[in-house]
């Protein structure tokens, strides 16, 4: 089994953060986020990864040469954004049997052993996950039948509306995307399974309810990590507050459960960290109090500055003293009083 990985997103709703790194690539807890997808994949006996970008695609260097062991991982290419089915298009060239697809910033222990088999017995061209959620808004809904079948994708409601939305995770045949363009920006949610249903192709949808989180936003990728760090993940299991055996946090600071702090990164004395991640190198000042923030890359807090939601991007430097609500501060960028 192969699979194809979505990781062409730039990220525009976690910036300043994605500035520099690609949204695949920020640590989720001790690694990239997209080692947790690939580990997942093997797993599930997914031996070979196709990967494309044209966002950041230098930053994935060095991810590819570290990578060990399974899946093998196929980079190609993209000259340009070619959007969600361009890009498995794109990648399905090389494809001539059943495989998955992933969105590369969907946090999910979902059963794919048990999706390929559904999708089989189906004999379906293309099976979407569903997953239940309360509100629709962000997503717009999906419509199936009692056989599983899938009828309409829904725009999304103006209004709360609960229901199940497309979890990410697809099964394909080749023929599901044989006849896409790969020299152009198509989405896979908009135009290839909505021209699938209308042709009367097999369009199966399965709900589950395994975990599910999309990372798109700040406050979902913390919700993600803390959830990672209570063990609601399969395949996860951590220490909580998680403190890289390389950072350095004085005796003196306080950190809350809900806490990553990772290589290299330092805590000045008396120091309060609660619901936040402190990425590689980044540093906190003493009696600085940072809460439910992201501390990028090299970033740093002065003494007895005070981050409530904040977003720093690397480099980022917040001067002593500063009390901010919601900063965001771009990479290199300096916040002043």
């Amino acid at each position: 089994m192969r699979a194809v990985v979505l990781v062409g997103g730039e990220g525009t709703r976690l910036r300043p953060l994605t500035e520099t790194i690609p949204k695949p690539l920020i640590p989720l807890v001790d690694r990239p986020f997209l080692h947790h997808v690939l580990d997942h994949l093997a797993r599930h006996g997914v031996h070979e990864v196709l990967l494309s970008s044209s966002y950041l695609e230098s930053a994935f260097g060095a991810f590819l040469s570290d990578r060990r062991g399974d899946p093998a991982i196929t980079w190609i290419t993209e000259a340009s954004p070619l959007g969600t089915g361009g890009a498995i298009a794109n990648a399905a060239q090389h494809l001539e049997e059943t495989f998955l697809v992933l969105n590369g910033d969907i946090l999910t222990d979902l059963d794919l052993s048990g999706l390929v088999a559904q999708h089989r017995r189906n004999a379906a061209v293309a099976t979407i996950t569903l997953t239940p959620v309360a509100d629709a808004r962000p997503y717009g809904l999906v419509t199936v039948d009692e056989a599983g079948r899938v009828g309409e994708f829904r725009e999304k409601p103006p209004e709360p509306v609960p229901g199940e939305i497309n979890a990410g995770t697809y099964v394909l045949e080749p023929e599901a995307i044989r006849d896409v363009p790969s020299n152009r920006p198509v989405s896979i949610e908009r135009e290839v399974f909505p021209s699938l249903i209308s042709s009367g192709a097999p369009v199966f949808g399965v709900v589950s309810a395994a975990y599910w989180m999309d990372l798109g936003t700040p406050q979902k990728y913390l919700q993600a990590t803390f959830d990672a760090l209570e063990g609601r993940v399969g395949g996860l299991s951590y220490a909580a507050p998680h403190v890289d055996p390389t950072a350095r946090v004085s005796v003196r600071a306080h950190l809350g459960r809900w806490v990553v702090v990772g290589p290299e990164a330092r805590i000045g004395e008396g120091a309060v960290v609660e619901d936040s991640v402190i990425l590689r190198g980044g540093q906190v000042g003493p009696e600085a109090k940072i809460r439910q923030s992201i501390v990028g890359p090299a970033a740093s807090v002065g003494g007895g500055a005070s981050l409530d939601g904040a977003i720093l991007a690397e480099g980022a430097i917040v001067l002593a003293g500063v009390r901010s609500l919601g900063a965001r501060v771009g990479a290199g960028q300096t916040l002043e009083a």
